[in-house]
């Protein structure tokens, strides 16, 4: 009798046990979700020859090996801190948006971009791609530059990664020069 009751128990088991189809487990689980790495509140601190380079704050970090080219999003904005050799801070960038490529070492970033060195000089601009290999970002769109002085606009820009140099391209609006550097 005990051995009758033991099979029957395993046998109500059995019929009422949970069993979930393939098609439902692959719908809780997408195959995007497995290409991507995923992070929150993250910090990264980036170091050449054991100097502190730039810290990055970003909200979310997305990271696609899968892709080609491989990349990671920064989706939730991002703040770039740029440091010179005394760790003093010699930029500052946000943007909303960012993507790095890094098999070309590029960076796109977009949206609402603010970079201010330690001048205090600002620049606003909607797009802007940096290249790690030649230290240098680029845009060819609308740019403004707000210095201590003047205000000036442009089609596109190269500026050095500090942003202590930077030439605009089809500068618009009142530029101050001084006499010393106007030929006579």
């Amino acid at each position: 009798m005990n051995k009758l009751f033991t099979a029957f128990i395993l046998f109500s088991f059995s019929l009422f046990s949970c069993k979930n189809k393939q098609s439902e487990i692959q719908d809780i689980v997408s195959k995007s979700m497995l290409k991507e790495d995923r992070a929150e509140e993250v910090t990264i601190i980036y170091s050449e020859a054991a100097k502190v380079k730039f810290r990055l704050y970003a909200d979310e970090l997305i990271r696609n090996e899968i892709a080609k080219p491989h990349y990671t999003d920064f989706k939730k904005g991002i703040r770039l801190e740029a440091f010179n050799d005394s760790l003093n801070i010699e930029s500052v960038l946000t943007a909303k948006f960012a993507r790095y490529y890094e098999e070309k070492q590029n960076v796109l970033i977009r949206d609402n971009i603010i970079v201010v060195n330690k001048k205090g000089d600002r620049l606003s601009t909607e797009e802007l791609v940096w290249n790690q290999q030649l230290q240098k970002f680029y845009t060819l769109k609308p740019v403004s530059i707000h210095t201590s002085t003047q205000v000036i606009y442009g089609d596109g820009l190269e500026a050095n990664q500090d942003f202590s140099w930077y030439q605009i391209t089809n500068i618009k609006g009142i530029v101050r020069v001084m006499k010393a550097s106007m030929p006579e």
